[in-house]
């Protein structure tokens, strides 16, 4: 894989550059992601927070999460995209949203486990051999 992959928001003001690979890869079923997505999951790339650089202007918006933490998430304003979530008590990872510009961007995001599937909808099937959590593991 070749670094750095590029993405950027559906309006192109907000971009991205990922230096190295994630630290992993999930699908999200949990009803607060089919809502981000939606669609019946959202894919996240859990990235060190030195291994990616951002330009263009993001607002914020925040809620506490079932764990009790609290999950922010960064966005465009222009075109309300999601860039990505952060635990401001955790800012050492982010949790990228964005899909990347390039086709090499298509392997790094692949998930790799596939989480809440207690809350999945009934019709879509998880791959088989891809592992699976009920809740956040």
């Amino acid at each position: 894989m070749k670094y750095p992959v590029e993405g950027s928001c559906q309006c192109g003001q907000v971009s991205y550059k990922l230096h190295t690979a994630p630290l992993k890869v999930v699908a999200c079923h949990c009803t607060e992601c089919q809502k981000l997505a939606t669609s019946p999951y959202s894919v996240t790339a859990i990235v060190a927070a030195e291994a990616i650089e951002f330009t263009g202007e993001m607002k914020q918006w925040c809620r506490v999460a079932e764990s009790g933490n609290t999950n922010c998430a960064k966005f465009c304003p222009t075109c309300g995209n999601r860039v990505y979530h952060y635990n401001p008590d955790d800012p050492s990872t982010i949790k990228l949203k964005l899909k990347s510009k390039n086709e090499a961007g298509d392997e790094v995001f692949e998930p790799k486990a596939h989480l809440w599937v207690s809350e999945k909808l009934s019709w879509y099937d998880v791959p088989e051999g891809i592992k699976v959590f009920d809740k956040q593991p």
